[in-house]
């Protein structure tokens, strides 16, 4: 089966809001080393460690931010906010322009898959995603057939 969507364009804000989510996610044990920097204060009573740790921490969190809001602006990443459709299958993913251009992807390119309550994000970097709104899906048998194909891939469960 094939599954033809609808143009899509990723909004800007919402690939950097998805990307930095994910990225804190993954790197949750940053929140670790902030804590452990703040019990500083408990060896030593001062304020500086939990300003200097609140700094540090705003610091990381400006760097993903820029991250992701630079990917907006390069040349390199405008293909993912272009108005794109996909023709979906079990063996491969293809990113079309219009009718005659087009990108494969294929599965294996895909890192991890999220599904939230009205989207699919397919991760294949930090800072490559595609997001899939359910809106772009002609009817629900498309979605729950997209739904199969990630399950059979291993990526839901």
């Amino acid at each position: 089966m094939i599954v033809r969507t609808k143009k899509y364009q990723l909004a800007t804000g919402t690939y950097i809001k998805t990307a930095l989510v994910s990225v804190l996610k993954e790197q949750w044990w940053v929140g670790l080393i902030y804590l452990a920097i703040c019990a500083g204060y408990l060896w030593i009573p001062n304020w500086w460690w939990i300003i200097g740790a609140t700094i540090g921490l705003v610091l990381y969190l400006l760097f993903w931010l820029i991250q992701f809001a630079g990917v907006t602006q390069l040349e390199q990443g405008k293909f993912m906010f272009q108005k794109l459709s996909y023709e979906i299958t079990s063996q491969q993913i293809l990113l079309k322009i219009n009718p005659k251009q087009g990108m494969p992807m294929k599965w294996e390119q895909i890192k991890r898959v999220k599904k939230g309550k009205d989207h699919f994000v397919l991760f294949v970097s930090k800072a490559q995603l595609l997001y899939f709104p359910f809106k772009i899906f002609n009817n629900e048998n498309e979605i729950k057939f997209i739904e199969t194909v990630l399950k059979r891939k291993g990526f839901i469960k």
